[in-house]
């Protein structure tokens, strides 16, 4: 089975730092395969026995912790999962003009929706927001740097995601659709 594991907060202003081979040898010595890494922030695709994510989840959280000192949260999609995601964007029109400006948020439990729609009631800026499952897309059209949406999400959502661009969404669903 092919996985998708995004790791929160990692390799941010010189902390919680991980080089993605060191990553990417530990998720060898664990019994993956196939492991690969892209950007620096903490994403990786690899090839494993079927198991239940929130499993896989919390072994990888533990094992980076003993073998790296560090304790990001995991988020992990199983390849199906992954192209789902993909296929399930509503912002289609902001994926092709301005990737770097929709961000896709993955949670580890289902998202409450009244939450969401909170969220929403409370951006007073041109975000835009959807959820679906554990996961919460937003778009940005003026970036994130200065928005007042952003440090709403995880102070609204009552938990804590992992966002990724959706450059970053697009290559990685490319090394599991390889």
């Amino acid at each position: 089975m092919i996985y998708v594991a995004l790791l929160r907060g990692i390799n941010v202003g010189g902390n919680n730092m991980i080089a993605m081979a060191d990553l990417r040898a530990t998720l060898a010595t664990m019994g993956f395969s196939h492991v690969a890494t892209i950007l620096q922030s903490g994403n990786a695709v690899f090839h494993g026995k079927p198991s239940l994510t929130g499993k896989l989840e919390t072994l990888l959280e533990k094992t980076i912790a003993s073998h790296h000192g560090v304790t990001p949260d995991f988020h992990v999609r199983t390849a199906d999962e992954w192209k789902a995601i993909m296929s399930a964007n509503p912002f289609t029109a902001e994926a092709k003009k301005d990737p770097g400006h929709l961000i896709v948020s993955c949670y580890k439990a289902p998202i409450d929706t009244a939450r969401a729609q909170a969220l929403q009631a409370a951006i007073t800026g041109k975000e835009r927001l959807y959820v679906d499952g554990r996961q919460l897309y937003m778009t940005f059209p003026d970036g994130m740097g200065t928005s007042k949406a952003a440090p709403l999400v995880d102070k609204m959502m009552g938990a804590r995601g992992t966002a990724r661009n959706w450059n970053t969404v697009v290559k990685l669903g490319q090394l599991v659709s390889a």
